[in-house]
Parts: C-alpha cells; sequence; structure tokens
C-alpha cells in the first residue's frame, strides 16, 4: 500500500464516519462530499478515470450539491435536539463490527490468491465521452431537464411553506 492510498483512504473513512455522527443535516451532507470526493480520488488512483470522472460529476457535482441546496431550503440549519441514548447503539455496533470482520477476512484471504495484473482499458474517457454525445444526447438533455424541475420544485414548495407561515 502506497502513502497516496492510505492518505485517501483516512479520507474517505473520516468523511464518512463524520457524515454519521454529526448533528447538523448541512454539516452531514458536506462531510458525506468529503468522503465522496476522497472515493473519487481513489478510483482515479486505480485507473478507472471514467468512473472517478462520473462519481465526482454525478455525486458530488449533482446529489451532493442538490441535498445541501434542499437541506438549506426547506429546514432551519439547527441542530436537532438529541433524543438521549438510543438502545440500537449496542446492537448498531455490534452489526457494524461484524460486517467490518468479514469484509477485512475477504480481502485479507482474497488478495492472497489473486495475482494483479493491470490491463488497458478497452474505451478511454475520451471515446465514453463522444459516444455519449454522439449517441446519447437525447437522454443526457431529458435527465438534465428532469433534475432541474426537481431543483425548482424543491424551491417553489420551500417558498409556499414560509409564505404560509406569515
Amino acid at each position: 500500500m502506497t502513502i497516496s492510498f492510505l492518505l485517501l483512504a483516512a479520507i474517505t473513512i473520516a468523511g464518512t464516519a463524520a457524515a454519521m455522527s454529526l448533528r447538523n443535516l448541512v454539516h452531514c451532507v458536506l462531510a458525506l462530499t468529503l468522503g465522496l470526493v476522497g472515493l473519487a480520488a481513489l478510483y482515479l488512483q486505480l485507473g478507472a478515470q471514467f468512473v472517478g470522472f462520473t462519481q465526482i460529476l454525478v455525486y458530488v457535482g449533482a446529489v451532493a450539491i442538490l441535498a445541501v441546496f434542499a437541506i438549506m431550503m426547506t429546514r432551519s440549519a439547527e441542530p436537532t435536539e438529541p433524543h438521549g441514548s438510543s438502545s440500537f447503539q449496542l446492537s448498531g455496533a455490534l452489526i457494524a463490527g461484524i460486517v467490518f470482520a468479514v469484509l477485512a477476512w475477504a480481502v485479507s484471504s482474497g488478495t492472497k490468491a489473486l495475482q494483479v495484473q493491470t490491463l488497458q482499458p478497452e474505451a478511454s474517457v475520451n471515446q465514453i465521452g463522444v459516444a455519449l454525445m454522439h449517441g446519447f444526447v437525447l437522454p443526457l438533455e431529458v435527465i438534465g431537464l428532469l433534475l432541474t424541475a426537481a431543483l425548482i420544485g424543491a424551491g417553489v414548495l420551500a417558498m409556499d411553506e414560509t409564505r404560509g407561515a406569515r
């Protein structure tokens, strides 16, 4: 393992752990965005440029920003009041520990049996982009319009709630 991998893994884990533990919803989404950026950087380090750039464009550039706007328009930035100690914390920690142990065992036993080969991708990012912009222009535009309509709809719903409260 290289230093850059360990650094990116630490950033990803820290961002996602902060997203699960913070009380403020805006801070949770921003921490999740940090985790998604770290994951995209890991994809890029592994040589999966298309998946890494798609992760950045779709999740960081669209989903995370849309979530921030939706939270900021529909809720206050005040942290929610703690409900005290939950009875599910122990069972959740136990299940998380078991899942981590199984995944760690699978990764450690799986890497011993496999020989690592780096294959060159059959299609470059440029070829995939050309295919998307020539063969799939209509679906891309429809998805863009659908996301824009969802954002405008969230804004309209947030405005109606504030007008009715006056």
